[in-house]
């Protein structure tokens, strides 16, 4: 817009001056024919020449009072060419030009009055005008493109300025819309990212904020439901047999006694599964501490299984172990212990009787590998991936009927992800399970 204004302003006080510049060149060159005609009629032959041949409106005058009056209050008399300063400055051999409304020709010109000397006496003058309306008619189309040419300009400014204003908006209203149900727990919402700068990177993550809300919501309302299971059915027993024995119901001693053992058993479980609730929570915390001391792994495996002898023997289960006993790695041991003992604890509580459990050690590479196989019945290629989740379990029955709470093997990936290590779990349905936990060496 400022461009257009400009180019306007330029072009108009450029074509001014230009006409201007060649009423002063047609006045001067008239001056010097005045000087070297042979007569007053050959000048003003030449005068009339010049009217009839140019834009310009050229009048010869040797009449004072055509000029202005002698007297200043007469400046303004209707057939003056000039006010009375304009020709005191006549009298001095200076040009005059000018740019008004004439009061002689009832329309604005632009006028240059060249005067004519004799013996430095004012002997007459050349008047040399041109309508301005002349001047400016060749502005009325440039006029008209430039106006056109505003209006388009400022359409554009102001469709670009809305478009740009929405793009810049409407995220953001989004956002707002989005982040008020998300205080109310509505966490399905998404903005649609349509552009890639800084407003498009903000709503992407936003969205990606949205998702892990919505992801910790879902897993908060899974903890809720799993707990409230998993406590629903030792309460129930608990209560059941609590009511039978005041009630009478349980009949003789052994009886009680069968019910109070049951009631006992379930205690156990629920105290197994608050120690274990409390304890992923620990370990899902970042700022959680994690000792780090070189261990002889070989050793610390071997005494875990020597704990599990007992519970082996009694499926005559073999621990059948490989270990290799130079291998040292970086960890805590108590947390190493919770690793071997919650795993042992799975293989023998899956591994059928009379059927053996492998522990291998070795190395590859730079990290210690720990293989335990059972020779239990396996785990569908549809469970695997979530095995390791919070109360997931393969066979709900009959893991609850086995004493487990669904956390061990959770408890076990938190405890290898705060080594730097691996947990891997390979299974076949109908075949046996091998997990692999994968640890740095010591350096």
């Amino acid at each position: 817009m400022f461009g257009t204004g400009l180019t306007y302003y330029l072009y108009e006080k450029f074509y001014v001056e230009k006409q201007k510049e060649i009423l002063i060149l047609q006045g001067e060159e008239l001056q010097k024919f005045y000087d070297k005609a042979a007569n007053k009629t050959e000048f003003k032959k030449r005068v009339q020449w010049t009217d009839d041949s140019s834009d310009a409106k050229v009048i010869f005058t040797e009449d004072p009072m055509l000029l202005s009056a002698g007297i200043p209050y007469n400046e303004l008399a209707e057939n003056n060419l000039i006010t009375f300063d304009e020709r005191q400055r006549l009298l001095a051999g200076k040009k005059v030009i000018f740019i008004r409304e004439h009061p002689r020709f009832h329309q604005d010109i632009l006028a240059v009055t060249i005067p004519l000397l004799e013996k430095k006496q004012l002997v007459g003058a050349l008047f040399l005008y041109m309508p301005l309306a002349d001047i400016n008619e060749p502005f009325k189309s440039i006029r008209n493109v430039l106006a056109v040419s505003l209006v388009l300009l400022l359409s554009l400014v102001v469709w670009a300025g809305l478009k740009m204003t929405n793009r810049l908006i409407k995220p953001l209203k989004e956002m707002e819309t989005i982040s008020r149900k998300m205080s109310q727990g509505d966490f399905s919402k998404r903005i649609e990212v349509l552009q890639t700068d800084e407003v498009g990177n903000l709503a992407a993550s936003f969205n990606t904020l949205a998702s892990s809300l919505e992801e910790v919501d879902q897993k908060r309302r899974e903890f809720l439901q799993n707990v409230s299971h998993e406590l629903r059915t030792p309460l129930s027993y608990m209560k059941g047999y609590t009511e039978a024995i005041l009630d009478g119901v349980a009949g003789d001693r052994e009886a009680a006694r069968r019910y109070v053992s049951i009631i006992h058993n379930e205690t156990e479980r629920m105290q197994r599964l608050v120690h274990d609730l409390l304890d992923l929570a620990q370990l899902e915390d970042d700022s959680y501490p994690m000792k780090d001391e070189p261990l002889p792994f070989a050793q610390l495996i071997s005494e875990v299984a020597e704990r599990f002898e007992l519970s082996a023997r009694q499926k005559e289960i073999q621990l059948v172990q490989n270990l290799d006993d130079e291998i040292i790695v970086n960890g805590d041991s108590d947390r190493l212990e919770q690793v071997v003992s919650n795993l042992l604890d799975n293989a023998i509580r899956y591994t059928p009787e009379g059927k053996p459990i492998r522990i291998t050690l070795t190395k590859e590479g730079t990290f210690a590998v720990l293989m335990i196989q059972d020779s239990g019945p396996g785990i569908s290629k549809k469970d695997l991936p979530k095995v390791v989740e919070r109360f997931y379990r393969v066979d709900r029955a009959r893991s609850r009927k086995e004493g487990g709470t669904g956390l061990g093997l959770a408890i076990v990936f938190q405890i290898i992800k705060k080594h730097n290590g691996e947990l891997n779990i390979e299974s076949e349905e109908g075949s046996s399970t091998t997990v692999i936990v994968k640890l740095p060496l010591f350096e």
